[in-house]
């Protein structure tokens, strides 16, 4: 592997060579060494469903990763119902391990649903950081113009809600009838808001299912929105005659890795990553409580995308 250290001993080496003066060789090296950061990877905790609390926290650990994003949702490894006594339960377990509090997943859509506001106190309380929030799906039956303007106040509301409680709210653009997919809609959407209340969780999958080989325009609108990320790949495959997007381990897809980490890069986009894990697992994909492998199966896959994403970031 092209590791981090010898990417930025080369980076330097070459950036030295080039100017005569020591006194700006300096300057350079200080200002590459800064500028470079390493990944900060959260393991979506969906495909670690078969584990329970403190085994899922030192799987993590053990396979390499920064932290956890704990699914906070229906069928999750938290309930919406018992948020208020197994949320912490999960953070004690986090920490424990030497996690910080960083992400939830959950299906919260409405800062006036009792149930959504009770998640966001609570959590808040557990001092997590960020939230992602439930995707909201158009009407068919409605105008797109009036369907974006509903959501934006509906995202508005939320966003107020987070600035009360102290929380950041994202929202994932994902491939299908949902607002964001077409990434303008969630750029209209988000206008006006901070992404210290609101932003987008930039799921450069999804982006290239939608977007084809326009996904960077999209990208270039919304980068400004940009909060948290998710990561996974994915290739075009026909099933039973027709063609669908099928997930795949990092690297064995189309998503252009290399393009999207020197955007990052170049726009200094340091944020949290949730790493998905779509592609067959014997059921923990799909947050299965019990799978048909053996759970080495999936850490190994989980080790092998870590180590393929960070060459991918040291060689963009």
């Amino acid at each position: 592997m092209y590791s981090r250290r010898k990417f930025v001993k080369h980076s330097v080496l070459g950036a030295i060579g080039s100017i005569p003066l020591a006194s700006s060789a300096s300057s350079i090296l200080t200002n590459t060494i800064s500028d470079i950061k390493e990944l900060e990877l959260f393991v979506f905790s969906k495909h670690l469903q078969f584990l329970n609390y403190k085994d899922m926290s030192e799987a993590a650990r053990e396979i390499g990763f920064d932290g956890i994003d704990l699914t906070v949702r229906p069928k999750g490894h938290v309930l919406p119902e018992k948020v208020a006594d197994d949320l912490p339960k999960a953070t004690e377990a986090m920490k424990s391990f030497g996690f910080k509090n960083q992400m939830i997943t959950t299906s919260i859509k409405n800062a006036n649903n009792p149930i959504d506001s009770n998640i966001l106190e609570v959590a808040s309380q557990q001092q997590f950081m960020y939230y992602r929030m439930g995707w909201l799906k158009y009407a068919k039956s409605k105008n797109i113009i009036e369907s974006v303007n509903v959501f934006k106040d509906q995202v508005k509301k939320l966003a107020h809600l987070n600035q009360e409680l102290g929380i950041k709210g994202t929202y994932q653009n994902h491939a299908g009838y949902y607002m964001g997919s077409s990434i303008w809609d969630l750029d209209q959407v988000l206008e006006g808001i901070s992404k210290d209340h609101m932003g987008c969780q930039y799921d450069i999958t999804h982006a290239t299912v939608e977007g084809g080989r326009n996904w960077e325009l999209g990208f270039e609108l919304i980068k400004d929105h940009i909060n948290s990320l998710v990561i996974k790949d994915f290739k075009w495959e026909k099933v039973n005659g027709k063609w669908k997007s099928v997930y795949a381990p990092i690297g064995e897809g189309m998503v252009d890795f290399k393009k999207f980490f020197s955007l990052l890069k170049k726009h200094k986009i340091q944020v949290p990553i949730s790493m998905h894990f779509e592609y067959p697992l014997g059921g923990a994909e799909k947050g299965k409580e019990t799978i048909s492998v053996d759970q080495k199966v999936v850490f190994d896959a989980m080790k092998k995308d870590i180590e393929t994403l960070k060459t991918y970031w040291a060689e963009a």
